[in-house]
């Protein structure tokens, strides 16, 4: 795919450099030329230029990407008026940074793709790490849902699926089942293979070694958590 970022700050230049390393193609902009020269030699082209202004704005292969990236925090009236030129750029489409709950609105009010919050979704990332601990990864879905996945503890060993009631007690959906198989690798050291399996008998029994993957609310997964551990 074909992305154009504008703004090559922290946050623009990573993410530059990140997609450029997935096999995408990556055009850059940015009013500052050291942010520019910091990240060029990982992108197909980049601007020097002000994209605020809507004469520079127009030499931006706007319409002939896939995506435009607005990642401009710090000055939110540059990143609202990108954004309005984009929009009348006819630009196919558009994601945009927001740095707090009033840039996020006014953004809204643009309709455009996606809003992006990074400060805000990894302080919730960490926080939920901290709660859910080395045990659990956590994927969000939407405002409310998640995806988990979770190491069996020591204590439910033995138990059954079905002995959970992850569904009737806590409104949980149990997606697929890792499997966890002890093998030794060519040095003989001792490892741990995992295999999914999305259709598994409910009467099967849980090893230590095993994970399960569920999905539904944060609050009840916290509930079932605490429950078992």
């Amino acid at each position: 795919m074909k992305y154009l970022i504008i703004g090559l700050g922290h946050y623009g230049g990573i993410l530059a450099e990140e997609l450029t390393a997935l096999g995408h193609e990556v055009v850059g902009v940015d009013k500052d030329e050291l942010h520019v020269d910091r990240v060029k030699d990982k992108m197909v082209t980049s601007f020097v230029l002000d994209a605020t202004d809507e004469a520079a704005l127009s030499v931006l292969p706007v319409r002939n990407v896939d995506l435009v990236i607005v990642a401009i925090g710090d000055n939110f009236g540059a990143s609202v008026r990108i954004v309005s030129l984009l929009k009348k750029n006819k630009a196919k489409h558009i994601c945009a940074r927001a740095v707090d709950d009033v840039h996020k609105a006014v953004l809204e009010a643009f309709s455009i793709d996606r809003i992006l919050t990074p400060e805000q979704d990894a302080a919730r990332m960490f926080a939920h790490s901290l709660e859910l601990g080395t045990e659990v990864e956590s994927f969000q879905v939407d405002e409310d849902n998640y995806v988990f996945k979770f190491r069996l503890p020591k204590k439910l060993e033995g138990y059954h699926v079905n002995d959970l009631n992850v569904e009737q007690e806590f409104g949980l959906k149990v997606i697929s089942l890792v499997r966890g198989n002890k093998t030794c690798n060519c040095l003989g050291i001792s490892i741990v293979e995992q295999h999914v399996a999305n259709e598994f008998e409910e009467n099967y029994e849980l090893h230590t070694d095993d994970s399960l993957v569920c999905y539904g609310l944060y609050s009840s997964f916290i509930q079932f958590w605490k429950s078992i551990r």
